[in-house]
């Protein structure tokens, strides 16, 4: 893997932060104003070349938030700039039907699997590298909180760029070609539910629930339609500082592509590249975490763990997996993240592997470090 996709890896995962809430100043308008700096060290233990220079150190994003709200009327938004490129990462206008209800329109959060992220690390959880944690499309979403039950309905049109244009904070279906393989698809007309269960009980906090998300794939050299789907189970429980997250869950991308295509695998693309990952699989996520309060803020230490097993005509595709071990720690407007990334058949974390799910290239497991350093305002 080059020193470029270290880079777009800093970008990528730079997301684990979002659940961070940045310190912003009021204006007159009602619209508030922050964001975040940040840079990141890498260190690929599998690349002479990096161990020689002691690894890199880049610029990651400057990150500028908007929020405000009249009456029942408000705006959501992030922009990121990096070195190479700047895209948006959400940006919608939101109503307050009432207590209960909340409509969103524009480029929103798509309601599908554990509430919020199914990781704690930098590097996100394994579905990400399949759009399928904390993406963002170009749709509507009403989101119905009562009691302890929350139910999320939404309807999104398209990613939010282009399928040909690989920047997309999250990876979408891509136009394009990969390792040689020329793909002509696009996502369309997606439908999300997601049904969560709220219980707290003393220290105990659960959020229990399923996802379903169905849609189609318009591919462009066949003119012709084909779907995509996927279901997950997922659970996240806190209880005096500890959190376990687990998530189970199934998809199949079915594109209608040119005769003699290989219908195994798919292209995806986001934050500056594309990869390929099988085409139908599951995905199994377990993630632990313990969190302490400091003198200075606090500290979380973690461990998540992700599978993939292929679940395709082809039995040369293999397993894929993802381990990463870090902490987080807080201090003021200073957020930092160090990751131990381990990687198997897996893309981004691999020599060889550029890919989720496919037939395994290297042998065994690769290693390599991550330190990450924000300053939110």
């Amino acid at each position: 893997m080059t020193v470029f996709k270290l880079t777009r890896s800093a970008l990528i995962i730079s997301l684990a932060l979002g659940s961070l809430s940045a310190t912003s100043a009021q204006a007159e308008d009602g619209i508030s104003v922050g964001g975040a700096v940040r840079v990141n060290y890498g260190l690929k233990m599998y690349s002479d070349a990096s161990k020689d220079k002691g690894g890199d150190l880049n610029f990651d994003i400057l990150a500028l938030k908007f929020n405000g709200q009249k009456g029942d009327w408000g705006l959501a938004a992030e922009y990121r700039f990096n070195a190479s490129t700047n895209f948006i990462k959400y940006g919608y206008a939101y109503y307050d039907l009432d207590p209960e209800w909340q409509l969103q329109f524009g480029v929103a959060k798509v309601p599908f699997g554990n509430p919020g992220f199914i990781s704690n690390s930098w590097w996100f959880g394994l579905p990400y590298y399949l759009g399928f944690e904390d993406d963002y499309d170009v749709g509507a979403k009403a989101v119905y909180r009562s009691g302890d039950w929350q139910t999320d309905i939404a309807f999104f049109k398209n990613g939010e760029y282009n399928s040909s244009n690989n920047k997309a904070y999250t990876p979408d279906l891509f136009s394009g070609t990969v390792n040689g393989t020329d793909y002509h698809n696009e996502e369309i007309n997606q439908i999300n539910l997601r049904q969560v269960y709220h219980y707290a009980q003393g220290d105990l906090l659960v959020k229990a629930g399923g996802s379903a998300e169905f849609g189609q794939i318009y591919n462009s050299k066949t003119t012709d339609t084909g779907d995509r789907y996927g279901i997950a189970l997922h659970l996240d429980a806190s209880y005096q500082g500890w959190n376990l997250q687990m998530q189970a869950m199934q998809y199949e991308f079915d594109a209608e592509n040119p005769a003699g295509m290989d219908g195994n695998k798919i292209g995806v693309a986001g934050a500056g590249w594309q990869w390929e990952v099988a085409s139908k699989g599951q995905i199994y996520s377990f993630n632990v975490a313990k969190s302490f309060t400091t003198s200075f803020g606090s500290i979380k230490v973690y461990n998540d763990f992700g599978l993939l097993t292929p679940d395709v005509d082809d039995a040369s595709f293999d397993d894929s997996f993802q381990n990463v071990t870090g902490m987080a720690i807080a201090a003021g407007p200073l957020y930092i993240m160090a990751d131990f990334i381990q990687g198997k058949n897996m893309t981004f974390s691999t020599e060889l592997d550029d890919h989720v799910g496919l037939p395994e290239a290297g042998d065994g497991w690769d290693q390599r470090i991550n330190l990450n350093f924000g300053y939110y305002f």
